[in-house]
C-alpha cells in the first residue's frame, strides 16, 4: 500500500491529495506489510512532479546523484498587520538594494571603505536578516553589521557582525545546483527575532601594506529580511482519543484531545511524507524513537546489512513538524550513492533563540537557502537544536543518502548535520552534542559506517582540496576539515571527539 502511495504521489503531482491522518505513534514503528517495498537508497531513486526540464549529465564519483531543476512561480509578499501572524501566511522575503554610505569622517579609513548599506527603516516584520549578491563565485572581503528595532518597539539593538564566508556551505562545483543560474553569493543569515527596522552596513577590508588597494565589494548587494511565517497548527486527533503534538525538548505540550478532520497535503506534502513511509503515518509531525532491538528490525527493511552496529532510531521531527513550505523547494529528489561521512556544522545564526522558536528558525534558514541564494532546498541534511531536538533537513528521507549543500567538495556520499547558533566562543550545549551522538549512531549506522573509523572521499574542488583528489578523514567531521573555514566553530569542534565515541557506543562498538 505504501509502496503504491509513492508511486502514485510521483505522478500526481499537480492535484491535491486529502486524506484523514492520525497523529503519529510515539511509542512504536509504523507497521510494516509484508508486500510493502523499502525505500531505494539508489541514485535513481525518484522524488515527485513531473520530469525535470534539466537534468544532471551521468555523475561522476565526486559528484553523483543528478539534481533537477524545475523552474518556481513568482512569489508575491503576503501582508502583515502588526506583529500577528495569520495562520496562511507561509512566510515572506524582503529583498532590498543597498545604497552607497557616506565616507567614514577618519580619513585615514580611505575613501574606498565607505561601503554600501541602508540607514535605520521601518520594515514588515522579520526575523532573520542576511546580505546576498549576484555572482556566487564572488567573495565580500570586509565586514557585514546589523542592527535592528524589535517589533512594536522603540530602542535599537547594538550592531551584530553578520558571517561573511559562506561559500562553502553550498552544492558542489559543477553540479546541476550549483550550475543552475539561480545560485548567489550570500553571507550566513542571523536570527534577530521578530523585528520590524532594520539598520545595515557593509566596508570593505581596508587597504594596508601588503594591500594598497581595497578589494571592491560584490556587485548586486541586497539585503533580505526573512519572515518565517507562522507555526504548524496543531494536527487533529480521532475524536475522544488523546495525542501530543510534535513537541520539542525544554518546551513541554500539555495532552489535548480534538476531533479529526481530514487535512489537506498538497502533492510537495505528500511526497516530501511518503518518502519516510516506513518510518512514520504519511503526514506525520514526528518520527518516533525505537528502542535499538526496534530499530535492528526496521534496518533489515529499510537498509540490509546495517545489523549490528546501528544505533537505537532518535527521534526526528519531520519537515512538516517544523512547518516546511514544500512549494519553495525543488520538486524533485536528488539522492547519491551512500551516506559515508558526516559533517557537522554550526548554522552562525546566533544563539538568541530559544528551543521553541527553533522551527521558524529552521523555515527563516530554509527560505534564506532557496529564495535568497537560489538553492534547489534547505542545505543541511539534519538540524539539531540548543534542547537536543532533531530536525528532519533537506527533502528526500530522512533513511535516504540524499544529496545536499553543506559541505563544498564533499557533499557526496555524506551527510551535513547543522546545529543551531554559533560555537566559535560559545560552549555548544551538552544536548546538542548528545543529539548528533544519536543522529549518527543511527544514520550511518544505516550505510554501516563506523563513527570512530577513518573514510576516504573524492574532492568535488573546494578552497582546500583540489577536484578529484583523495582525502581521508574521520567518519564525524568537522566542516572545516573539508573547507578553509571556521565552522563548526571552535568550541563545537572540539567536542566531536566525545559525540565519535558515544555514537560508536550506541552502535555498539
Amino acid at each position: 500500500m505504501r509502496a503504491l502511495l509513492v508511486t502514485s504521489v510521483g505522478v500526481t503531482c499537480a492535484a491535491a491529495l486529502t486524506l484523514p491522518l492520525a497523529a503519529p505513534a510515539l511509542s512504536a514503528p509504523a507497521a510494516h506489510s509484508a508486500s510493502a517495498r523499502p525505500p531505494s537508497l539508489s541514485p535513481e531513486s525518484p522524488g515527485s512532479g513531473p520530469p525535470s526540464a534539466r537534468t544532471e549529465a551521468a555523475p561522476d564519483e565526486a559528484n553523483e546523484g543528478g539534481t533537477l531543476e524545475v523552474p518556481e512561480a513568482p512569489e508575491a509578499a503576503p501582508p502583515r498587520t502588526g506583529g500577528t501572524r495569520a495562520a496562511a501566511v507561509a512566510g515572506s522575503t524582503q529583498s532590498l538594494p543597498l545604497e552607497p554610505l557616506a565616507a567614514p569622517s577618519d580619513r585615514a579609513v580611505g575613501p574606498a571603505a565607505s561601503g554600501q548599506g541602508l540607514d535605520r527603516r521601518t520594515a514588515r516584520p522579520f526575523s532573520l536578516v542576511g546580505v546576498v549578491w549576484d555572482d556566487a563565485e564572488a567573495e565580500l572581503h570586509g565586514t557585514v553589521q546589523v542592527r535592528t528595532r524589535a517589533t512594536g518597539g522603540t530602542s535599537w539593538s547594538d550592531w551584530q557582525d553578520v558571517e561573511t564566508h559562506n561559500a562553502e556551505h553550498a552544492a558542489d562545483l559543477g553540479s546541476a545546483e550549483w550550475a543552475s543560474g539561480a545560485v548567489r553569493g550570500a553571507t550566513a543569515p542571523l536570527w534577530v527575532g521578530d523585528s520590524d527596522g532594520v539598520e545595515v552596513r557593509v566596508r570593505p577590508e581596508a587597504a594596508d601594506p601588503q594591500h594598497p588597494a581595497a578589494v571592491p565589494l560584490p556587485e548586486g548587494l541586497r539585503l533580505e529580511l526573512v519572515d518565517p511565517g507562522a507555526d504548524p497548527a496543531p494536527e487533529p486527533a480521532p475524536a475522544g482519543r488523546t495525542v501530543t503534538p510534535a513537541a520539542f525538548a525544554g518546551n513541554p505540550v500539555p495532552p489535548a484531545t480534538t476531533t479529526a478532520v481530514p487535512e489537506v497535503l498538497t502533492a510537495e506534502s505528500a511526497a516530501t511524507s511518503a518518502v519516510n513511509a516506513d518510518l512514520a503515518p504519511l503526514g506525520a509531525t514526528v518520527i518516533p524513537a525505537l528502542t535499538k532491538a526496534e530499530t535492528e528490525e526496521e534496518a533489515a527493511i529499510v537498509a540490509a546489512g546495517a545489523k549490528p552496529y546501528i544505533g537505537p532510531r532518535p527521534k526526528i521531527v519531520t519537515r512538516k513538524g517544523w512547518g516546511a513550505d514544500e512549494k519553495l523547494r525543488e520538486r524533485n529528489f536528488a539522492y547519491t550513492k551512500s551516506v559515508k561521512a558526516a559533517f557537522v556544522h554550526h548554522s552562525a545564526t546566533g544563539n538568541n533563540y530559544t528551543c521553541k522558536q527553533a522551527p521558524s528558525v529552521l523555515r527563516s534558514i530554509y527560505r534564506y537557502h532557496v529564495k535568497s541564494s537560489g538553492w534547489r532546498d534547505f542545505g543541511y541534511n539534519f538540524a539539531v537544536d540548543k534542547c537536543g531536538n532533531i530536525y528532519e533537513g533537506r527533502a528526500g528521507g530522512v533513511a535516504k543518502a540524499v544529496l545536499g549543500a553543506h559541505t563544498l567538495g564533499f557533499n557526496t556520499n555524506t551527510m551535513g548535520v547543522a546545529v543551531l547558533g554559533t560555537y566559535s566562543s560559545t560552549n555548544p550545549p551538552a544536548a546538542a552534542v548528545t543529539a548528533v551522538s544519536k543522529l549518527t549512531a543511527w544514520k550511518l549506522g544505516l550505510f554501516g559506517a563506523n563513527p570512530k573509523g577513518k573514510v576516504t572521499l573524492v574532492s568535488g574542488g573546494s578552497g582546500k582540496y583540489s577536484k578529484g583528489k583523495k582525502v581521508k578523514m574521520n567518519v564525524i567531521s568537522g566542516h572545516r576539515d573539508g573547507f578553509a573555514t571556521e565552522c563548526p566553530g571552535a568550541r563545537l569542534y572540539k567536542k566531536l571527539g566525545t559525540a565519535r565515541t558515544s555514537s560508536a557506543k550506541l552502535q555498539g562498538r
